[in-house]
């Protein structure tokens, strides 16, 4: 039987071993390097384009140079899981979770922040129906729903200040929290969250069987209110915000 498959086979390592890894990977015999170098520079730059486009602002922050070697350091080591170019961006962030020393410290943050815009656009979720007969007095006795193009995302770092003029070397006392919500018109917009309202939203993912009443005085009761009803008051005005936003329906 013809071993040729098994040769065949060894070259395409040979080959795939040199295009990540020219440096320490000879290239395989009869092949001109002219051609060898095209495709080494196709194929990079082709990454390294696509992760700049994805990636801007970690591109700007760590500079021209100390970019292009992340980019090369994760073209020549990680294993991808998907063929697919559009789940190139989460195979980056996969990349920073796997190493052993992250800098600046914020980075693997800020590539969630930057990957997760791309995530809910691509998102096959659809906009719920939400039952437009229900009037606003008799939302307290609903039971409200985040909706699936809306993400609550909690961060140490503030991560939407981040850039080539502000990294902080300490996170900050508090938490950044941020609300990612798909619009009607597929645009995808960042608005920042107050803590109680972060809380909201959690509550509804967890407990999503709770009628509004029962979501706002659970919540009251956690922030230790003495206003049980100025609270509820509040809560609802903040629920009908909500699902004129369509982050929330009923």
């Amino acid at each position: 039987m013809s071993d040729a498959p098994s040769r065949l086979r060894a070259q395409q390592f040979e080959l795939t071993r040199h295009l990540r890894d020219p440096a320490t990977s000879p290239a395989p015999g009869g092949i001109e390097d002219r051609r060898l170098g095209i495709y080494r520079d196709l194929l990079f730059n082709n990454i390294l384009g696509l992760l700049s486009g994805n990636f801007p602002v970690i591109e700007r922050t760590l500079g021209e140079q100390r970019w292009e070697r992340l980019v090369r350091d994760f073209y020549r080591d990680h294993r991808c899981h998907t063929p697919l170019f559009a789940e190139i961006a989460r195979e980056f962030q996969r990349y920073l979770q796997e190493l052993d020393e992250i800098d600046p410290p914020f980075l693997l943050e800020l590539a969630h922040y930057e990957w997760v815009e791309l995530a809910l656009q691509l998102s096959e979720a659809s906009a719920p129906r939400d039952d437009t007969g229900l009037a606003d007095a008799d939302l307290l006795e609903r039971a409200p729903r985040l909706s699936p193009l809306a993400w609550p995302l909690a961060y140490a770092w503030p991560v939407h200040r981040l850039g080539p003029d502000f990294q902080p070397a300490q996170p900050p006392p508090a938490p950044t929290l941020l609300l990612l919500r798909r619009e009607a018109d597929g645009e995808v917009r960042f608005s920042e969250l107050s803590p109680l309202a972060f809380r909201l939203l959690q509550r509804l993912e967890e407990s999503p069987e709770l009628s509004a009443r029962e979501q706002l005085r659970a919540l009251a009761a956690e922030a230790g209110s003495d206003d049980a009803a100025a609270f509820l008051d509040m809560g609802a005005a903040l629920l009908r915000q909500m699902r004129a936003n369509a982050v929330v329906y009923f």
